[in-house]
């Protein structure tokens, strides 16, 4: 059923507002005893989950007993970042996600089916994995939490992504990266009817039918203006908040790129996990033999996992024949499936550059994964965030011409794409 779906490209929800939303949809599901809350982490923060779970938390008060961010495979939140992403909320309401330990298979989607839906990609039964606390807490209602926008690994984020992914195990978390590396993203990224999607479907269908799940979706611009609000508790509820984040977070140019910068807030994005969100959600806009720049001043790490961070180091952001290679002749990656899935994912596959300008990692190391590098000093000085504007810019070039680049202050919040890809 869905309770609420309402939003438009042109909509403005205030804090006021999304309260009220909620609130009210709440009401109409009637009192619960014991609530568990799956937000996002901090990696999401401009989606508004903070706030709404800080909504339920005042709406239900002490029945809601648990809130677990769904981590992935994430670092754990710090003290700060709790307080950013959650104000207010009690910390002794927090439940760390450990993908590794925390978990329960819960049934596996068939290997044919698998098969089915991949075209043959991928022929295993895949494992439907969740934490034990959103299976078997003794919850009434589990409030998954979270944003709609087009996503590298299955299409569109969240829905039941935040479960299956967000609060699953190593065997899910790695099978589904996988699938969606080996599919081919750019098949994917801002597509609802993906593979994977299929399969977390009938996970959910056939294994989580005495699970009260209710998905609270938002749908956010990249102005960080909240546009849709969507409550339900089936499928209908996330394609609807889907259809509206193709409008609000897809941009499709008519010209292919030539140069794009693009920037990730240090409270955001720490990592090359994550903040390869710049290499993914811009790569099908960049012209061949373009150039992407990445000013990471807060990327301190490869990996969000220190095991992943080291097959990071070792194997590096290669092509994609080169990673099935690894893959195939070495069995630390065939055990981090999602890890190989990742170094696809991070390469251009020389198709164009990509230039780091991180905050805390070398020359050496930036250059030993497979990118260039630039000093983040130099890069701030002559592309200032502060000075840009979200797409086309001009800067006076060195030898006297304009340069003109494309600009992005935030990947996460959008996917952008020449037109005659999309047709691939």
């Amino acid at each position: 059923m869905v309770y609420l779906a309402t939003g438009s490209p042109d909509a403005e929800f205030t804090d006021a507002g999304l309260r009220e939303a909620l609130t009210g949809a709440l009401e109409q599901i009637g009192p619960r005893r014991k609530v568990l809350a799956v937000p996002p982490d901090n990696t999401r923060f401009y989606s508004k989950a903070g706030l709404l779970t800080c909504i339920a938390h005042d709406h239900y008060g002490p029945a809601l007993t648990d809130v677990m961010p769904a981590l992935g495979t994430h670092f754990p939140m710090t003290a700060e970042q709790l307080d950013r992403m959650f104000p207010g909320l009690p910390h002794d309401l927090i439940r760390e996600h450990r993908w590794r330990d925390d978990v329960v298979t819960v049934g596996e989607v068939p290997a044919d089916y698998v098969r089915d839906v991949t075209g043959g990609i991928y022929d295993k039964p895949w494992p439907a994995q969740m934490n034990k606390l959103v299976r078997e807490g003794g919850h009434d209602l589990v409030l998954s939490i979270g944003q709609v926008v087009p996503h590298e690994v299955i299409g569109m984020a969240n829905g039941n992504k935040n479960i299956f992914v967000g609060t699953g195990g190593q065997d899910g978390i790695n099978e589904s990266h996988f699938i969606g590396a080996a599919y081919g993203m750019e098949r994917m990224m801002g597509r609802t009817d993906t593979p994977l999607r299929r399969i977390l479907n009938y996970a959910e269908r056939e294994f989580c039918r005495d699970l009260p799940l209710l998905y609270v979706l938002t749908v956010v611009g990249p102005d960080h203006v909240v546009r849709g609000l969507f409550i339900g508790d089936d499928p209908e509820c996330f394609e609807a908040a889907a259809d509206l984040a193709k409008e609000v977070n897809f941009t499709q140019l008519d010209q292919p790129l030539e140069k794009v910068v693009v920037y990730l807030d240090p409270d955001e994005f720490h990592s090359t996990w994550l903040g390869n969100k710049a290499i993914y959600r811009t790569r099908m806009a960049i012209a061949d033999q373009g150039e992407l720049l990445v000013l990471a001043p807060g990327v301190k790490s490869f990996g969000e996992d220190p095991e992943i961070d080291l097959l990071i180091r070792k194997y590096g952001y290669r092509t994609t024949p080169e990673v099935m290679d690894f893959v195939r002749a070495n069995e630390d990656l065939r055990n981090n499936l999602s890890a190989a899935a990742h170094l696809i994912h991070g390469s251009s596959e020389d198709r164009f550059a990509i230039t780091y300008a991180p905050g805390h990692l070398t020359r050496h190391e930036i250059e030993s994964v497979g990118y260039q590098y630039h000093d983040l000093d130099h890069a701030l000085k002559r592309y200032n965030p502060a000075e840009l504007k979200n797409g086309w810019n001009g800067i006076p070039g060195i030898d006297g011409e304009e340069e003109l680049f494309y600009y992005i202050s935030n990947p996460a919040l959008g996917l952008w794409a020449e037109k005659s890809r999309l047709a691939d």
